[in-house]
């Protein structure tokens, strides 16, 4: 390690913060201070990850679950829609991945949609996502999904300050109307730790089988981080609804933030055959709504 990187380093321990300047995504070592403290940054209650044994016997019951309420949902014709926000290398589609593993892919479609073609841009903003809603017996999770409005395109000036505000106020009235028209509707924010994200992207840009995940709009939101915190919170303010509210999962640590994920679904959810037991209930360290969880760093 140069002299350089060992004072940059030695001076953000003193700080009790890590020095953002010190990372450099390209250089194979990552700073001391954010490898040590990525999992319990940002106020994550657990110093220590879930094993993935204890995490194996813990899915595997709830994915039966999710396969009864896959099988309840196509015999009483109703709709599922589950949306994922949070920020880039939350685990999102790890999440969504886990969730839908055993399922029939006939009836879970997973809808994550690149940027809007010309066309798209002159449509009503919601209407390639509202083209994209299941039919009934079916469920579609979304891998972002309309409130890209509400953040990434403010944050990197893809849209105007007026059509954030429109958007804002509209998207409550438009959750409010699918709910009433009988789906289901739950939306979830991934929260992770600046510390966290900045090992998720080093990771990317050196795993070569990881490498795609990584855009240029996720290097660009490592210098945007407070940006994208005060866009989270007008969002919340704004789109948490008792129609429609937002839970937030703690997610540094992906195993328990998946469990999160599918223990919140299976218990919100009413559905044949369902074994309460097996579904318990969600840790509520990790997944809540409101108030903690909806400080964004």
């Amino acid at each position: 390690m140069s002299s350089k990187k060992a004072k940059d380093r030695e001076g953000a321990k003193t700080r009790g913060a890590f020095d953002l300047s010190s990372f450099d995504i390209a250089d194979p070592e990552l700073p001391e201070e954010i490898a040590d403290e990525a999992l319990t940054s940002g106020g994550f209650p657990y110093d220590k990850r879930l094993k993935r044994k204890a995490y194996e016997t813990e899915i595997e019951p709830l994915q039966i679950e999710l396969l009864k309420l896959q099988s309840s949902i196509a015999s009483r014709k109703e709709r599922l829609v589950a949306v994922f926000e949070g920020r880039d290398a939350a685990g999102k589609g790890g999440a969504i991945a886990r969730l839908t593993q055993h399922l029939n892919p006939r009836h879970a479609h997973i809808v994550a949609l690149t940027k809007p073609t010309e066309a798209e841009r002159g449509q009503w903003y919601f209407q390639r996502y509202v083209v994209q809603l299941p039919t009934a017996g079916d469920m579609v999770l979304f891998d972002r999904s309309w409130y890209n409005r509400a953040g990434v395109e403010r944050v990197m000036g893809f849209c105007t300050p007026e059509e954030v505000t429109r958007f804002l106020a509209e998207v409550p009235e438009l959750e409010s109307l699918l709910v009433r028209d009988g789906i289901k509707l739950v939306k979830f924010f991934l929260s992770i730790s600046r510390e966290t994200q900045l090992k998720r992207f080093h990771t990317r840009h050196h795993d070569p089988l990881k490498r795609w995940k990584l855009t240029a709009i996720d290097l660009a939101a490592i210098n945007k981080w407070d940006d994208y915190s005060r866009a989270q919170e007008e969002m919340f303010a704004a789109t948490h609804t008792k129609a429609a509210p937002w839970t937030v999962v703690r997610a540094n640590d992906k195993l328990r933030a998946r469990l999160g994920v599918i223990r919140h679904v299976l218990s919100v959810c009413d559905y044949e055959g369902k074994d309460k037991k097996a579904v318990g209930a969600p840790d509520p360290k990790i997944v809540g709504s409101g108030g903690t969880f909806f400080k964004t760093g």
